[in-house]
C-alpha cells in the first residue's frame, strides 16, 4: 500500500496582503518618481491585485503581470533570468511567451516559502527592480537574488 500523501497544502498571499504590498509598491514608485503598473500574483501565478497609474503606458500592464508570473514560476527575480538563460541546458525557456528577463519582478517570500509574485513596469529596469525591493522590505517579505 502506498503511504505517500495524495495532496499537499500550499501558502498563498492573501487579498489584503496583496493590496498592502501594492500600496507599498505605489509609495516606492512615487518616491523614485516613476509612473508604473504594479501586479501582484498569488503563489500559483494568478493575478491577485493590479494598479496602473494614470500616466503609465498601457503596455506596462502585460509586462508587470508577466514579471510577477516569471518571478513566482521559479522563485527567482526577473533580473537574474538573463544569466540563467545563458546556460544552454535551460536556454529554451527563453521561448516561453510570458517569460520576462528584465528587472522589476520578484517572488514574494514569507518564511522561506514563495507565496506570490510582484511585477512593476514603467520605469527603467533598475528603477522597477528597486521599487519591488523597497515594497517587499516595507512589508517584511524576504528578498532573494
Amino acid at each position: 500500500m502506498n503511504t505517500a500523501p495524495t495532496t499537499f497544502a500550499t501558502a498563498s498571499i492573501s487579498r489584503s496582503a496583496a493590496e498592502d504590498l501594492l500600496k507599498a509598491a505605489r509609495t516606492a514608485s512615487d518616491q523614485i518618481g516613476i509612473e508604473v503598473t504594479i501586479a501582484i500574483t498569488d503563489g500559483a501565478g494568478h493575478l491577485k491585485a493590479l494598479e496602473r497609474s494614470d500616466k503609465s503606458p498601457f503596455l506596462t500592464v502585460n509586462v508587470a503581470i508577466d514579471k510577477a508570473w516569471t518571478a513566482v514560476s521559479f522563485g527567482l527575480p526577473t533580473h537574474v533570468w538573463n544569466a540563467v538563460l545563458e546556460n544552454p541546458v535551460v536556454s529554451q525557456l527563453a521561448h516561453q511567451p510570458r517569460l520576462v528577463s528584465v528587472g522589476g519582478g520578484y517572488p514574494v517570500i514569507l518564511n522561506g516559502q514563495v507565496v506570490g509574485g510582484i511585477g512593476i513596469s514603467g520605469g527603467n529596469a533598475l528603477q522597477d527592480q528597486q521599487a519591488c525591493e523597497a515594497a517587499l522590505k516595507a512589508m517584511g517579505f524576504e528578498l532573494v537574488g
